[in-house]
This record gives C-alpha cells, sequence and structure tokens, in this order.
C-alpha cells in the first residue's frame, strides 16, 4: 500500500453534482484548514470543486493555468508542462524515447502559451496569481483518468516554491493516482472504482462550466 495515496471508498456511486462532491472532498480535508492553505482549480469543473474546498477549508483560492505539452499524434500524452510564468517542465527521457523533433516542442510550447495568455487576459484582470511560496497547495479537479492535465499542473507548480502539495479528487483511476504520487506529498480520492471510461458517468448533473462561471466564484470569493 502506497502511504500517500490515501483511497476513501470503491464505489461506484455517481455523486448528484460537482457541489455535492467539493463539499464531500472538504471533509476529508479538514486537517489542512487555515490561512497557510491555497486550493487551485484546474479550470473549468475543478474551479467548482476547489471553491467548495477553500470555503469550508477557509482557505485561498486561486486557479491553475499551466498547460501539458502533448506528444506529436497523442496530445493526450504529456512530455511536458508550461506554466503561467512561462516556464517549461520537459521529461526528458519521454521525449528522447519517443525522438520528439526540438522544433515540435517550440511549436507546441508556443500554442500552449498563447492558451495561457488567453486565460491570463480573462481571469487576471479580476484576481490576481497568488504566491504559493512555502504554502500547503491543495491542487484539485472534476476527476481523472489519464491525469495528463494534473501532471502538467504537478510539474509547474514544482517550480514555485510551494512547502506541501495535496492532490484531491472525487473521483479518479487508481493507476493514474499511484503516479501521481510521484510528484505530490500526498494525495486523496473520495471514490476509486475498478472501472473508469469517462469521469462524467460519476455525476448525475455533469453541465459544461464556462469561462462566466469560473469569473464568477473568483469575484465572489475574492470579496
Amino acid at each position: 500500500m502506497n502511504p500517500a495515496l490515501v483511497i476513501l471508498s470503491r464505489s461506484s456511486k455517481p455523486f448528484c453534482d460537482r457541489l455535492e462532491a467539493g463539499k464531500l472532498l472538504s471533509i476529508a480535508l479538514e486537517e489542512f484548514s487555515g490561512p497557510s492553505t491555497v486550493v487551485l482549480g484546474i479550470p473549468r469543473g475543478g474551479v467548482v470543486i476547489a471553491h467548495q474546498l477553500a470555503q469550508h477549508l477557509k482557505a485561498d483560492l486561486d486557479i491553475v493555468l499551466s498547460r501539458k505539452l502533448g506528444a506529436p499524434g497523442n496530445l493526450e500524452l504529456a512530455i511536458g508542462a508550461i506554466g503561467e510564468t512561462g516556464k517549461i517542465f520537459l521529461n526528458k527521457n519521454l521525449i528522447q524515447q519517443l525522438t520528439i523533433d526540438p522544433d515540435y516542442i517550440k511549436q507546441e510550447s508556443q500554442h500552449q502559451l498563447n492558451e495561457i495568455h488567453r486565460r491570463c487576459a480573462l481571469f487576471r484582470k479580476i484576481y490576481t496569481k497568488i504566491s504559493l511560496k512555502n504554502k500547503t497547495v491543495i491542487i484539485t479537479d472534476d476527476g481523472i483518468a489519464t491525469g495528463a492535465t494534473m501532471q502538467a499542473a504537478l510539474w509547474s507548480l514544482r517550480q514555485e516554491g510551494a512547502k506541501e502539495i495535496i492532490v484531491a479528487l472525487p473521483v479518479g483511476h487508481q493507476k493514474t493516482l499511484e503516479q501521481l504520487t510521484r510528484d505530490a506529498q500526498k494525495v486523496v480520492c473520495l471514490r476509486v472504482p475498478s472501472s473508469l471510461e469517462a469521469i462524467s458517468q460519476f455525476y448525475t448533473h455533469f453541465t459544461q462550466v464556462t469561462d462566466q462561471e469560473v469569473l464568477d466564484i473568483l469575484k465572489k470569493h475574492s470579496q
């Protein structure tokens, strides 16, 4: 048993919605309550979860604007990550294994940086980035299957000086969760079913979260 991985249930029962999932997840994270904790949500669905956690834990809230660098022909496979500051993390072993051309990496990095700039222009005009230096950081999403986006976020967070990083999720795939313990001090997941094909199957109501909803959450938390 991996001590860094905490699985609360093997249930396949769906959550009602992201609000319920966030409230239930916050109960499992009460040891991290307080102002020294920052909760980060991966847009867009993860921000709904993060808001619930931040409210319950009386913690700061922020968003993750890092992006994964996808492999040629398989964009779901992360070969690296680029953060909000433009810093790049590369999985050099994987890049060498796949013999990926440096020009491709340059192009993919610029493409993902452009998307980060778009999101920064949208979100950062109303919500300034919070420093993570010496903070306990909880990073969340509405669930993970392959975990590529979460992995990219963890790679980027390495460079921001957090004291401790905890991944917290309503639902996830066991193998993926185990892999994430390489880059986080702790991984907490409410439900790890035997079969997970799509995150949406674990929510009765799983509507698309819009940029405006994310903006509304950030505005509400900043008041």
